[in-house]
């Protein structure tokens, strides 16, 4: 059996071989994160902390470039000051279900952040924890030192300590906020934050925000950290079948989808949350690796689940997001077709649709025309057999059942790399300057997931120059699929027609992905898989901004 270590095991030990290179995250430098005297501080009754600098030749997040780069952004909007608590609580997830976990107040998702674009946030974070927390903006092109990686661009928030955040937000879009701390995005940390276009273009009458999740957390004595350690022993914990070993699930005797697999209960307390059997026609044999008893929409259940209200005939933009942990969700609205006008925050040719995949981490917002009646919002975890469940009502008449699977599910489904770019932020033609190869490996048999056969380590770097086209070339050589993300930037998706703007895409197991983007903000930024247990695990790098 291996020795598990967390990321947070990794970056303590890097920032201590590395205490040669620190910066303090004070205020009143060049690259001060504010005006407020304390930005970007850890208070926790003694002096702050250090933060992380790169290595000598790299632009680190708190040198000038970054202050640079953040005043070139204009912020002319008004400050937007926001006070947000990381508290342990217990949550009703509807149903009858209570459970207990950590959350950004008592509510889950925590409460919207809404701003405009072209405004300054200003967001202190205490946490109120038993654990170290950290705050990462997903999606949002901001500067680096606010971009919340522990041991990267700053010390991890103590227990009884806050942070103040505070930064530009240039672009709008649907975006959301967690940790960057271990596993604790698979808890209740998460929450929405919009921003608002001052000329948006779209015509609604009402906006909903659709969160979608699943929850492990509190159930049966289940935390994110005991599923992690179960599903670092790999599959020498279970019973093993005929075949061969290989870097999925192959050979191996499998269960039910949705049910856990037969292996000896994690230490941390709970049940075997260990998932075999999910199969997907679209996301191939392994569609993902953890058993989760619970699939929400904005925290219900559905036993018990959100209901929108409408008039027949209501233009109704919905913003969909998908902050689970291990789950892809396939989503349809009974009775409607759905017109696509943004994905990652960012506007693309309109296409109409009866389904869309959300791998972990990607959002897309459709606009739809209310039917009359009760219809269901369903959102399938592909692969898994259970869904999620949300209601529109119109008019009068019964709900539908928690099991209904409306016939969209199985129609037309549109995929990022069939989606085009709204000419207005389509990536000119450029050849790139720089290809970066990473190959993905790694699988279940050891759970060693990563990037290039080398788990990660907060020293690593992809060079990158300013003001360079950058080609990421991601080759997947493993039996599973992984929702990649890059920190700080936007990118186009090469291989594609049109090629729409992401932050977050699929990469299809023994697939390849290529993307495109304009490195335009200095600093060190996270590329990792969004599936929490992925990353943990080490499939995480950074890339680096050279002066």
């Amino acid at each position: 059996m291996r020795t598990h270590h967390t990321r947070r095991t990794l970056l303590g030990a890097g920032i201590a071989a590395a205490s040669t290179g620190l910066l303090a995250a004070c205020s009143g430098s060049d690259s001060s994160a504010g005006s407020s005297g304390h930005a970007g501080m850890d208070h926790g009754g003694s002096a702050p902390s250090p933060s992380p600098a790169a290595p000598k030749g790299f632009v680190a997040p708190y040198d000038r470039e970054v202050a640079t780069a953040e005043a070139a952004r204009g912020a002319r909007g008004p400050v937007r000051s926001v006070k947000l608590t990381a508290t342990p609580t217990t949550l009703d997830l509807g149903g009858g279900t209570t459970v207990k976990s950590w959350a950004y107040g008592d509510a889950l998702p925590g409460k919207e952040v809404r701003v405009t674009a072209g405004d300054t946030l200003a967001l202190t974070l205490a946490n109120h924890l038993p654990a170290p927390t950290s705050l990462h903006w997903h999606g949002l092109a901001l500067r680096n030192d606010m971009d919340g990686v522990p041991g990267l661009t700053q010390q991890e928030i103590r227990p009884g300590a806050d942070f103040a955040y505070r930064f530009a937000v240039p672009h709008p879009g649907t975006y959301w906020f967690h940790p960057h701390s271990g596993v604790q995005q698979d808890r209740g940390l998460y929450a929405p934050l919009i921003v608002e276009d001052p000329k948006e273009p779209l015509k609604y009458d009402k906006e909903w925000v659709v969160v979608l999740d699943d929850w492990v957390d509190g159930v049966d004595g289940s935390t994110p950290d005991a599923v992690l350690a179960e599903l670092s022993k790999g599959m020498g914990a279970m019973d093993h079948g005929s075949g061969g070993g290989g870097g999925g699930h192959e050979g191996h005797s499998m269960p039910a989808p949705d049910k856990p697999a037969a292996t000896t209960p994690p230490a941390g307390g709970g049940p075997s949350r260990m998932l075999m059997g999910a199969t997907s026609d679209l996301l191939g044999a392994d569609a993902g690796d953890v058993a989760y008893p619970h699939y929400l929409v904005n925290g219900r259940t559905p036993a018990a689940p959100s209901t929108y209200r409408a008039k027949p005939g209501d233009r109704i933009r919905i913003r969909l997001i998908n902050a689970g942990g291990d789950t892809a969700f396939r989503v349809a609205l009974g009775g409607h077709r759905m017109t696509v006008t943004h994905t990652d925050g960012f506007p693309v040719e309109h296409a109409t649709t009866d389904a869309l995949l959300l791998g972990m981490g990607e959002r897309y917002d459709v606009l739809v025309t209310a039917g009359d009646g009760v219809f269901p919002l369903t959102a399938v975890a592909e692969g898994k057999k259970a869904a999620a469940l949300a209601l529109l009502r119109t008019g009068g008449g019964g709900a539908p059942s928690a099991s209904v699977r409306p016939r969209e599910l199985t129609g037309k489904l549109l995929t990022a790399d069939k989606l085009a770019a709204a000419g207005s932020v389509a990536l000119p033609s450029r050849k790139p300057d720089r290809t970066i190869r990473i190959r993905l490996t790694g699988g279940m048999a050891k759970y060693d997931w990563a990037f290039d056969g080398k788990p990660y380590t907060p020293d690593q770097r992809h060079a990158v120059k300013a003001g360079e086209r950058v080609r990421l070339d991601f080759t997947n050589a493993t039996a599973m699929w992984h929702p990649l993300h890059l920190h700080g930037h936007t990118f186009a998706l090469a291989n594609s027609a049109g090629g729409a703007r992401k932050d977050t895409a699929v990469v299809l197991p023994n697939g390849r992905l290529t993307v495109d983007f304009d490195a335009d903000n200095p600093g060190l930024w996270m590329i990792h898989c969004h599936n929490v247990y992925h990353s943990e695990a080490g499939m995480m790098t950074v890339l680096g901004y050279r002066r």
